[in-house]
């Protein structure tokens, strides 16, 4: 990663849940670095379904899930209008890992590029 760590987007909690093996690998990797992986509150509520899920509520006890602030809100909006986007999640996701160098970890990379050239950026993708 040459990132200074990851934000996960709706897909990686799915791919969690399904055990896979190139999602666990890419977590254990930002945890050895001392990095928990970024959840953004949007994410959660778009993952979570209840029941229980226990590989995802593993690899949330090893991330911080980031609130959304009025602030950010905003900042998701302006986003959201630049880049002609309409699923705040990945926005939400994108914006918050371009304000902290964080990758992103996704099953929708081309969402994410998407968001990232509306704010006129890059960002490492790992598809899941």
């Amino acid at each position: 990663m040459s990132s200074d760590g990851l934000t996960y987007d709706t897909g990686a909690l799915v791919a969690a849940e399904r055990d896979d093996r190139i999602m666990w690998s890419l977590h254990r990797a930002a945890l050895r670095r001392g990095l928990p992986p970024t959840v953004p509150a949007a994410v959660l509520a778009e993952g979570w379904r209840g029941g229980p899920q226990a590989k995802l509520s593993r690899l949330l006890k090893g991330c911080d899930v980031e609130d959304l602030t009025k602030t950010q809100a905003r900042a998701v909006g302006a986003l959201a209008a630049r880049a002609r986007h309409d699923d705040i999640v990945d926005v939400s996701a994108a914006e918050g890992a371009l304000r902290r160098n964080h990758a992103v970890v996704t099953s929708n990379a081309s969402h994410i590029r998407k968001v990232a050239a509306a704010a006129g950026a890059n960002l490492t993708i790992h598809s899941v």
